[in-house]
Formats: structure tokens, sequence, C-alpha cells
């Protein structure tokens, strides 16, 4: 059976994990959720805005020590995370630069590059999926983790929602793995946690 057994939610200021309330910021923006958390990793201040989200909504999945995966084999860690805007901002701003193109812009031109930041962070090297669709969808998000724990030989996956455009910015990430204890991962348990960010 796959079981969520840690999730985040960041959305209007409020940081919550496993239905607890973290903090609530008056103008949150990631950069501060950085400061807050603690965090020592200097490349984080080179990404991007959804970059940055995923990072430290990860950081606070990963609270209190790595320990939720420190018994997987990083091999066997798949990244499953869907988005609506992906990269618009940082697309605007690279056509602006066009005459002369900034690379430092070009590298985070893509939606995916999240996956990749966030698997270079924590070492995970299992299958990868970046889903962009018109808004949260938990079925096709459900399927693909299970693509992957049930039909790849993922052993977890960090899996989720990274939206941003502009300084909005809606997040949601899971922990599911194949057993142990938590919630029953199902695209109805999906959309209820969802749900509980827009309460």
């Amino acid at each position: 059976m796959m079981v969520i057994s840690n999730w985040v939610i960041i959305n209007d200021g409020a940081v919550s994990r496993n239905n607890i309330l973290v903090n609530k910021y008056e103008n949150l923006t990631p950069e501060l959720l950085y400061k807050d958390l603690n965090c020592n990793y200097p490349k984080f201040f080179k990404m991007d805005k959804l970059c940055k989200w995923a990072i430290v909504a990860a950081e606070c999945l990963f609270s209190g020590g790595n320990t939720i995966y420190n018994d997987i084999n990083n091999i066997k860690v798949a990244v499953a995370l869907s988005t609506n805007h992906g990269c618009l901002d940082i697309d605007k701003k690279y056509y602006d630069t066009i005459k002369v193109p900034s690379p430092a812009l070009f590298v985070y031109t893509l939606p995916n590059i999240m996956l990749g930041e966030l698997c270079i962070r924590h070492g995970f090297k299992g299958e990868q999926v970046c889903i962009v669709s018109g808004q949260f969808d938990a079925t096709e998000l459900y399927f693909a983790v299970q693509g992957f724990l049930k039909n790849s030989g993922m052993d977890a996956c960090l899996c989720g929602w990274v939206d941003v455009t502009g300084e909005q910015y809606d997040v949601f990430l899971l922990w599911v793995t194949n057993g142990g204890k938590g919630l029953n991962f199902t695209p109805a348990i999906l959309e209820q946690l969802y749900g509980q960010n827009k309460a």
C-alpha cells in the first residue's frame, strides 16, 4: 500500500506541515523561509522563484533532519511535480534580454529544472516527471506516482504541486512510500489535503 508519511502546504503566508501550522507570515518570500529554516545551501540564491519555492518546501518537509529518507536508497527515490505557470516569469525575463541573452536566466527556462535542483540538493537519483497542468490534478499526480512506486521499482516519491507566478505561490509537497505508516495515498486523499490549502 502506498502511504503519505509527511506533507507540506505553503500558501498565502502560511506554512503548515502535516496539518500543523508551522508559521504565518505577513510577506512571505522563499528567501525569508530559507533564513527561518536555517538552511545552508548557497546555490539557492542563484535559482529562480519556482526552484526556490520547491527547495524551501522540501526543507520544510524534511525538517528536523532528513530522517524520513535516511533508510531509503537514493537511487530508488522518484520525484513527480506538477505546475501550471512553470517558469513563465523567467521566460519573460529571458525574452527581455534577447539581444544579449543571459545564460543565468536560460538555465531556468524549463519547469523541470526544479526537479533537478531538488535531486541535486537531496541526492535523489530515481525516476522524475514534471507535469504541466492548468490546475492541481490529483488523479494525474496519483497515476504518475503509482507508476513509479508500483511499476518502476521506486521505494519513495517526493511529489506535489509547485506553482509560482509573480508574487503568487501555491506549494503542496508530499512524501509517499511503499508501505509504512501514514495516510493512504489516493486521489481523494490528495484532493482533501490540497483542499485544506484553500480553506
